[in-house]
């Protein structure tokens, strides 16, 4: 039987996940979408070739929850709120450079949501008192990300003196490097022995800010229909049959924007859908538009009798919203152009489709 085949160590995960052992508060929540991912700062020292952050993102002392750019508490809250998030994920950039921001921003959530709100952070620094910090003001799971260039020589960092008796679940979350296999094995064999609780691993992806990085080490795209790398599946195959005596987990591309995604979407979408949306099995939502202008749009509703929340203004698009039903039935009875449109239910509502009709 094939590597990838061999199923006898799974435990009732999805079919694209592997386990060794109980997955974490904090990757239950990850897998279901019930977390929002909060950016403290898109600066970081790391410079890790992978980094997959955005342009807008990387380098730059912003803010986002999720894809909403922070101007004040109110827009973490009303986020949090809008996907119904039962946890929260700090990340960056490296949330470390700021850590009386980060750990302002644990306090506030814990405070909103309740101390049952799961809070893990993200950090490649290796700094007990600043995590100490972070713990004191509620930090629930800690998840570190060694530089790839320490992988080979881990025991000479201070590593194992960070971690040692937290009080709190620790991990390591690292990327599944193809041309690395043998660093690999030396970072899991050796922190196997110190005071960890999980190791997390990600199918490597190609991403607008890295892909260059990715294609001078001769990294390739598994395949037409994924941004995957080629060769870190199959390593993360190999890693589960090391027999590390310390929980693994595997996140594949797939899982991450196929059931993560959509399930963030899903949650958001059933919360800022409007009367006339049309919430799809992908979490998108799906609308008519009428290419009027506000002025028109008394008489329309006048005219066809149709109520004011099934007519609005889209003061940003500049646009007549409403149902599908109803544009399909005005399309050829008004001198405007009519669509139907699929948005996701982000702050930047990107459109994935448009139907003239």
């Amino acid at each position: 039987m094939s590597a990838m085949n061999d199923t006898s160590h799974l435990h009732n995960l999805p079919s694209n996940s592997f386990c060794t052992g109980r997955l974490p508060a904090g990757c239950r929540q990850c897998s279901t979408g019930a977390k929002m991912v909060l950016l403290v700062t898109g600066q970081c020292p790391a410079n890790c070739f992978y980094c997959p952050l955005s342009a807008k993102k990387r380098g730059h002392d912003v803010i986002y929850a999720n894809e909403l750019q922070v101007h004040d508490d109110e827009d973490i809250l009303d986020e949090g709120d809008a996907i119904e998030a039962s946890g929260t994920g700090i990340t960056g950039g490296e949330p470390l450079l700021v850590p009386r921001r980060a750990a302002r921003y644990i306090q506030l959530l814990k405070q909103h949501f309740g101390t049952g709100h799961h809070v893990h952070l993200y950090t490649a620094h290796m700094d007990r008192s600043k995590i100490e910090r972070l713990i004191d003001a509620g930090l629930d799971e800690l998840r570190l990300h060694p530089p790839v260039s320490v992988w080979s020589h881990i025991e000479t960092t201070a590593l194992e003196a960070t971690v040692t008796g937290l009080p709190i679940p620790v991990g390591i979350e690292i990327p599944v490097l193809p041309d690395m296999r043998t660093e690999t094995r030396h970072l899991l064999e050796t922190i196997a022995g110190y005071d960890i609780d999980f190791v997390n691993l990600n199918e490597l992806e190609f991403s607008a800010t890295n892909h260059q990085a990715l294609e001078r080490r001769g990294y390739q795209i598994k395949s037409d229909v994924s941004n995957a790398v080629e060769g870190s599946e199959q390593l993360a195959y190999e890693i589960a049959r090391w027999n590390l005596p310390l929980p693994v987990h595997y996140c594949s591309s797939s899982f991450k924007d196929a059931v993560q995604l959509r399930r963030r979407l899903a949650r958001r979408a059933r919360n800022v859908a409007r009367l006339y949306d049309v919430i799809t099995d992908d979490g998108t939502l799906r609308k008519g538009i009428i290419m009027a202008s506000r002025e028109d749009l008394p008489e329309l509703r006048e005219r066809f009798d149709i109520e004011p929340g099934m007519m609005v203004w889209d003061s940003e698009k500049k646009r007549v919203e409403t149902s599908p039903t109803v544009a399909a039935w005005l399309a050829g009875r008004v001198p405007f152009p009519c669509f139907v449109v699929e948005e996701y239910p982000t702050v930047d509502r990107l459109e994935v489709e448009r139907e003239p009709l």
